[in-house]
């Protein structure tokens, strides 16, 4: 859940403006594109592990071995997890289809949130998709990690709990 918080933030409030600096607005997009495209791997492969293992447990373990305010968390979590995973689903197929619209995936942009006037107009929606579900996919990733953490402080609390959550991720 790390990288899957820590690299779209980084890309969000460092990245994104960093590429400012470079002159050409062609090769920001394309050191944008690159960079997002080398990410996504470890940001697919991270959450797709945590989703695997949590939905793997989660699966293998009967709700009754845990209080009703638990069992209330475990299901927001399968929620925020959900939709983190759809989220970052969107993300990369709209950065791929936004690089896909300029030779060399050099879509020209001012910078990482801002399309520049000579932006491809298909690139210009996606960017705007991106420009919602990116910060939508920070924060649910880290209601994900709110959540987790909870859960992990009641495992401490509850000897049955303690026992079962070392099943879960």
């Amino acid at each position: 859940m790390a990288a899957g918080f820590g690299g779209p933030l980084f890309g969000r409030l460092a990245l994104h403006r960093a590429v400012r600096d470079i002159h050409s607005e062609a090769e920001r997009g394309k050191v944008l594109a690159d960079a997002w495209q080398r990410y996504n791997v470890v940001n697919a492969i991270s959450l797709g592990t945590a989703a695997f293992t949590w939905f793997l447990g989660r699966a293998v373990i009967s709700g009754r071995s845990i209080d009703a305010e638990t069992r209330s968390l475990v299901r927001v979590k399968d929620v925020l997890l959900g939709a983190t995973l759809a989220t970052s689903l969107v993300n990369m197929l709209s950065g791929r289809e936004m690089s896909a619209q300029a030779p060399g995936r050099a879509v020209p942009v001012q910078d990482g949130d801002m399309p520049s006037p000579r932006t491809p107009e298909k690139a210009v929606a996606m960017q705007r998709i991106l420009n919602v579900m990116g910060p939508l996919n920070i924060a649910l990733t880290a209601g994900v990690i709110g959540v987790t953490t909870i859960l992990a402080m009641k495992s401490g609390r509850s000897t049955k709990w303690s026992f079962v959550s070392r099943l879960l991720p």
